[in-house]
């Protein structure tokens, strides 16, 4: 499976947190999986613990590589095209990050892996993370 990981299910695979459902644990950890983190995961991480609103045992520009190379995750580089699928999206999610990973999981076509309901209203393939 080609997956695409939403910004909340990247954190919840650091550790071991429940909100992280088995079947997607499994997914995520198998060797038939290729596992995506898009740049604008790093850039939303980054943000938030800029704004003191998420806590990390280190910076995100440290942990986030390590975490990514250890976990042989693909990065997804954030391009033009995307840009402008993610600006024609329906005004269904006001999140521009949540955009941008539809429309990323649309072109590159990923199943984005994901616990938001409302993304899950967008013509995309996703995979409830809570399961």
């Amino acid at each position: 499976m080609r997956l695409l990981l939403d910004t909340h299910v990247l954190l919840w695979a650091l550790e071991p947190d429940q909100r992280l459902g088995s079947r997607a644990r499994t997914i995520i950890d198998s060797r038939e999986s290729s596992v995506w983190v898009s740049a604008v995961v790093a850039w939303e991480i980054a943000i938030k613990f800029a704004l003191g609103r998420l806590r990390l045992t280190s910076p995100p520009q440290i942990s986030l590589p390590a975490v990514i190379k250890e976990g042989g995750y693909l990065t997804l580089d954030i391009t033009v095209a995307h840009g402008f699928a993610a600006g024609a999206l329906p005004p269904i999610h006001a999140d521009p990050f949540d955009r941008m990973l539809v429309a990323q999981a649309r072109i590159e076509g990923l199943t984005l892996l994901t616990a938001d309901p409302t993304i899950r209203q967008y013509d995309v393939a996703t995979l409830d993370a809570t399961l």
